[in-house]
């Protein structure tokens, strides 16, 4: 069984070595493409097998003088951000916190101060959300603009893939 064989930690407790087991393993569960423009940073696909990074996203930050890949921590967020709203129903809001917390703690076990990497996305986040939509995947999970109510947002998507069509 594939979920047994990525077991290389064993604790009760919460323990930074398990977490990091269940990082790689999420990671690999679903396809990752940075092909479009996606609001807020990172989604995933209606049918669970792909998470969207935004295009212009850089894939590294540097902490401790090396190179980081931030992808795995983006892909844990949204992967549980979407099981939790297509599993239990649970409002974006709520599944965003519990995602938002899973991928804080999946940051600091990889030696990552999470303020370092909030100033990150934070740096990068604007200048994504200001950009003019125009590579929008098809079976982009619009969920999350729908609780929010962000309809000006939803029209932008709405036109730009009708306009990638």
């Amino acid at each position: 069984m594939l979920a047994d064989s990525e077991i290389h930690h064993n604790s009760e407790d919460v323990d930074a070595r398990v977490l990091s087991d269940v990082v790689a393993a999420l990671n690999r569960r679903v396809i990752i493409s940075h092909e479009f423009d996606i609001p807020y940073i990172a989604g995933y696909s209606i049918d669970a097998k792909t998470v969207y990074i935004d295009r212009h996203l850089p894939r590294t930050l540097k902490a401790k003088n090396k190179d980081v890949r931030i992808e795995p921590f983006l892909v844990c967020h949204e992967i549980v951000e979407k099981a939790l709203l297509d599993e239990l129903q649970l409002h974006y809001l709520h599944a965003h916190q519990i995602a938002s917390r899973i991928e804080r703690d999946a940051v600091r076990t990889s030696g990552i101060r999470w303020m370092d990497y909030q100033r990150f996305m934070k740096r990068h986040e604007k200048a994504i959300d200001e950009e003019t939509l125009k590579k929008v995947p098809a079976d982009l999970d619009l969920t999350p603009y729908k609780d929010l109510e962000d309809y000006a947002l939803l029209q932008q998507l709405t036109q730009a893939h009708s306009g990638a069509g």
